[in-house]
């Protein structure tokens, strides 16, 4: 059993995704004790702007004309394929920035859909255990005043859903900035409460997840 981890935040040490993600890592470890994890924190460790733009034009090319740059971004789509594609379970730690998906998950992705194998909807991790995590300073619930501004949860789920093809869970914690923003202070008591269920939730998903990776290895 393999487990692929992807983690997106800039915030090496309060990172939010990143305390749900441990959580769900540690309930998957519970179940398959020393079995491999694939990490790729493209926060910490964020991929080259023009390795999309490379990958693309250098494929199109003839090998002898390739540049060196479009020969390393094609080289680059092909690990981040065969990481994804080597697990049995995967979990995506995505955080809302500025409303929209995270600048890194996005130049990731666009790498990656460079490689042949991830193709919308193609075979290659089709039905796939995966679990999404994702958080946000705010909240954008419905009925909340920024409704609608959430740019990022739906796009991921569709690319994670209708282009991988996986087979997707999601947990979300709202208003991770409380405690942080003064002007959200008001909202304390339920981001407590909000940060009680989202872990709850991380574990319960864990565990799913750890079991449906078992039976689809079975």
């Amino acid at each position: 059993m393999t487990l692929f981890r992807l983690d997106a935040s800039i915030f090496p040490d309060r990172s939010a995704s990143r305390e749900l993600a441990d959580i769900v890592e540690a309930e998957w470890t519970a179940a398959h004790p020393d079995e491999q994890v694939i990490r790729r924190n493209i926060g910490a460790s964020p991929l080259p702007s023009t390795a999309w733009a490379d990958a693309v034009v250098g494929q199109q090319l003839p090998l002898d004309a390739r540049t060196p740059a479009q020969e390393a971004a094609i080289e680059l789509a092909t690990t981040l394929a065969d990481e994804l594609i080597a697990a049995d379970t995967l979990v995506f730690a995505v955080p809302l920035y500025n409303y929209g998906v995270s600048q890194h998950f996005k130049s990731w992705f666009d790498i990656l859909y460079t490689d042949p194998r991830i193709s919308e909807g193609g075979p290659e991790l089709r039905d796939r255990p995966a679990l999404l995590v994702t958080v946000s300073g705010g909240n954008y619930a419905p009925g909340s005043p920024k409704e609608g501004w959430d740019h990022s949860t739906s796009w991921l789920q569709r690319i994670l859903v209708d282009v991988f093809g996986l087979d997707l869970a999601t947990v979300d914690r709202r208003f991770t900035l409380v405690g942080v923003n003064p002007s959200l202070d008001r909202f304390r008591d339920m981001a407590d409460a909000m940060r009680v269920d989202a872990v709850r939730a991380a574990e319960v998903e864990g565990r799913r997840l750890a079991e449906r990776g078992t039976r689809r290895a079975a």
